[in-house]
């Protein structure tokens, strides 16, 4: 009879089971063995060296000094900018920005990404920044003339 609650020893046996695995996971998690890094010694050096200079994420432009922004495009690249209140205004203006106007994947995974961030983000406004996210990917889909075109990473 579909109506009938589930006896107490079949939800016991369930939650026991659903523990098991839960440990059982957290355990094979801990014992799993550290992946080397995918570079030498020599490299690991040279990014770690007082010298080293960084570099902008979005242009790749060598950055001389500690700035919160690229003065080649303008790129929010602070250390602690999405710490910042202030500086995290921006940091989520380059996200949507480029999502409105920049090429970007077209996988479910990012797509549902921007759409629950900035509904996230701006409850009152994400309906107009989903129509100018979905027109920029109708736009880049009429441009490449392929259905799924790869997109270079920035």
């Amino acid at each position: 009879m579909p109506d009938e609650a589930p006896r107490p020893e079949v939800m016991f046996a369930v939650v026991v089971v659903l523990a098991f695995a839960v440990v059982r996971l957290v355990r094979w998690i801990q014992q799993a063995a550290p992946q080397p890094d995918p570079w030498d010694k020599e490299i690991e050096e040279a990014v770690q060296a007082e010298d080293a200079v960084s570099l902008c994420p979005h242009c790749l432009a060598p950055q001389e000094s500690e700035t919160w922004f690229c003065a080649e495009c303008g790129c929010s690249i602070g250390p602690y900018n999405n710490l910042n209140p202030y500086l995290y205004l921006f940091s989520v203006g380059d996200l949507f920005r480029a999502g409105v106007s920049g090429r970007v994947r077209r996988s479910p995974l990012v797509v549902a990404g921007f759409v629950v961030f900035s509904l996230l983000e701006y409850t009152l406004f994400a309906p107009f920044y989903w129509f100018l996210f979905f027109r920029n990917l109708r736009r880049q889909r009429a441009e490449s003339g392929e259905t799924n075109p790869p997109v270079p990473a920035a």
